[in-house]
């Protein structure tokens, strides 16, 4: 075994990240640029201002022209003339920069959906630079923004890892990963051939811990699968590097084997540079205006004698997004978070890092209403929501997106596991009532009860909205659903969509909510499932605005989805589709200034389908009372609203009088099955 070629080491180091990032830095050096705007804290209502309706879309699933790219088809003036007259104000394309891993001179694809970037280029399997910053300027024409992502806890294993492995310069660095001594080698597992890494077992995890290597086993092993991903460390074959040593490397990665994960904390700084000069790039260079944070809670991990390493709610994960988010805002954009942690790690983060967070606090919750036709669950999550001061306008509100349903629950599973709380007139630890949400969803969500939904790893169900809907229904068979049930599950969509959309915050929905996507029979994308991550029948192809109605399968190969409503172009030329019922939602949203309005009360109530939430508008404009029937049953329930000015009540999206709020504050709400109402008291002078 010899050193490498240093041509190779040449061409690896020309590849990186961080060296695109330390060029990149170069420019700002001495400049004005990141100087204008202010960034200590964040900024939730100014995001709301610049975007508060968003698309979320899929890269694989696009379907475009034969010929055309991913983002060719973002890009269409059709489709942005469809997605302005919807409300649409912002675009999250999802992850489109190269990802996957480098052996040699060449590329492999991605373990994850292109959440294991390798460099700041376009993945040319979606496009062109050039092509995105058309995307950028037809979303500007139509008074909309981009939204990009950045990946603050991992790579994938490109140039950046592979130097590392090389113990080249401060690459290693980069990565939570650890030499292991030539004698200790017999502790670490064969990799066989064709393999350039192997999963650690606990056993051999806890053996490098005694022997002072790694930290040990973490809190919770994200994305557990038997014989394939038992801890969070894996070991890599005898690797040569740029001195002529062999070596063997351990090294973490939260999330797959080919997602190593950055140490944040290491004196090289090496991971700041690269995440921060990638998103700088999306700012500066591809006309993005805000960035998600992917996976940005795991920044942190730290030894505890004789328990498993401290890697959840860690102080280092919100010193990171403080930088990261300072920075964005710093460049004049904004950012979110997907952080599916405890309310008090939400809280905590949000005070300055990201500006907005993914709504996993009622994400959940809102679904288990709707498969047990029961909001207490629900109205608990918005209660504890207040009472760690977390503002409904600081949250992404949102239908389905790429990942799974999860049911983690992680608030009652790790620091809540023993606090009491009251639910459906009993008291239960943290840790069971957890237990008892996550066995009804199960239950009511997939197996013999809803087929097509599939269990993802150990913590979720992968599923579009509309087969969580026909799971409610009781509905096993989707070949043949009649006219009646598209009907009702449209009215049920409409339902949820109203939920998001008639509170603070962004609303956000997807390309498969807007065609009513179903799921893919699994045996279509069998093969992308090999490695158990079954989310691939919840991302079927889809085509918005008719670009391409003949194509049966997306760019990346994902078959079509069969859709209920049809196209967005179809929709919006009949009033009574899916989509025309959503723009109506979002004018009057828009019209009113919801987005922006503050959330005074969720009162408690009588009828178990029943959800009240109640808010006061922007510029005196009143209050707004949003009220939605999660159930199978007719309500006629009088609810309290005490201290708040009495006067006619209108319903918002008919423009019709629906009663009277009372001098008592008593308020009558008349509600059908699945019916959702938005109501203003007009002559409300606001909360006394």
């Amino acid at each position: 075994m010899t050193a490498p070629d240093p041509g190779y080491v040449d061409w690896l180091v020309s590849q990186s990240m961080l060296k695109a990032a330390q060029d990149r830095a170069k420019t700002y050096a001495g400049q004005s640029r990141l100087w204008m705007n202010p960034y200590g804290q964040a900024q939730p209502r100014r995001a709301i201002e610049i975007a508060s309706v968003w698309l979320t879309v899929y890269p694989d699933s696009i379907i475009a022209p034969d010929g055309g790219s991913v983002l060719e088809a973002l890009a269409a003036e059709s489709l942005w003339k469809g997605l302005s007259e919807l409300g649409v104000q912002g675009i999250h394309t999802g992850p489109i920069k190269r990802a996957g891993g480098i052996r040699g001179r060449g590329f492999t694809p991605s373990v994850d959906g292109n959440f294991d970037r390798i460099s700041f280029e376009i993945d040319p399997l979606y496009g062109t630079e050039q092509e995105l910053i058309q995307v950028s300027r037809m979303a500007a024409a139509h008074n909309a923004v981009t939204i990009d992502d950045s990946i603050p806890s991992h790579t994938g294993k490109g140039a950046d890892f592979r130097l590392a492995e090389l113990a080249y310069g401060e690459y290693p660095g980069i990565y939570h990963m650890v030499e292991i001594r030539e004698e200790d080698w017999g502790l670490l597992p064969d990799v066989p051939a064709g393999r350039d890494a192997v999963n650690l077992t606990p056993v051999q995890c806890d053996e490098l811990k005694a022997r002072h290597y790694i930290v040990g086993q973490l809190q919770r092993v994200i994305f557990f699968e038997p014989g394939v991903k038992e801890t969070d460390w894996s070991a890599t074959a005898v690797i040569v590097g740029v001195d002529g040593k062999p070596r063997r490397w351990v090294y973490l990665h939260y999330f797959k084997e080919g997602q190593p994960s950055l140490n944040w904390l290491d004196p090289t700084f090496a991971a700041q540079q690269l995440i921060i000069g990638d998103a700088l790039h999306a700012i500066d260079c591809l006309g993005a205006r805000g960035l998600r944070l992917d996976a940005n809670g795991f920044l942190g991990v730290e030894l505890r004698d004789g328990e498993t390493a401290w890697s959840e709610s860690h102080p280092l994960s919100i010193t990171g997004n403080q930088l990261l988010g300072g920075v964005i805002r710093k460049a004049g954009g904004f950012s979110f978070q997907e952080l599916n942690l405890t309310l008090d790690d939400i809280s905590q983060m949000s005070k300055g890092g990201a500006d907005l967070s993914y709504d996993f606090i009622t994400r959940p919750a809102y679904q288990h209403a709707l498969l047990t036709g029961d909001t207490a669950f629900l109205r608990l999550m918005l209660w504890e929501m207040h009472k760690f001061g977390i503002d409904p306008a600081s949250l992404i509100h949102a239908l389905q997106n790429h990942d799974e349903l999860t049911t983690e629950l992680v608030h009652f599973w790790t620091l809540h596991a023993n606090e009491m709380y009251s639910y459906k007139g009993q008291t239960f630890p943290g840790s069971i009532l957890r237990e008892h949400i996550r066995e009804e969803m199960y239950e009511l969500l997939s197996g013999e009860h809803a087929p097509y939904n599939l269990r993802f790893v150990t913590n979720g169900i992968s599923c579009t909205t509309v087969s969580i809907i026909t799971a409610a229904l009781g509905i096993r068979d989707l070949s043949s659903l009649s006219m009646e049930q598209k009907r009702l599950i449209e009215k049920i969509h409409l339902l949820l969509v109203m939920y998001n959309a008639m509170q603070p915050g962004v609303f956000a929905l997807s390309g498969w909510d807007l065609v009513g996507a179903l799921p893919l029979p699994a045996e279509q994308v069998a093969e992308r499932m090999g490695d158990g991550d079954t989310r691939w029948i919840h991302r079927g192809g889809y085509d918005l605005a008719d670009l391409a109605p003949s194509e049966c399968h997306s760019v990346m190969g994902m078959p079509r989805a069969t859709s209920l409503y049809g196209s967005l172009s179809q929709q919006l030329g009949d009033s009574e589709s899916f989509a025309s019922r959503v723009k109506k939602v979002l004018a009057v949203r828009q019209a009113y200034g919801i987005a922006s309005s503050r959330q005074l009360l969720v009162p408690d109530v009588s009828h178990p389908g029943l959800l009240v939430m109640v808010h006061e508008l922007p510029a005196g404009r009143g209050i707004q009372i949003t009220a939605l029937n999660f159930g199978n049953q007719t309500i006629s329930e009088e609810i309290a609203l005490e201290g708040f000015s009495p006067g006619p009540v209108v319903d918002m999206l008919n423009e019709t009088v629906e009663g009277d709020l009372s001098d008592s504050g008593r308020l009558l709400i008349n509600l059908d099955p699945y019916e959702g109402l938005s109501l203003r008291v007009v002559s409300s002078s606001g909360h006394v």
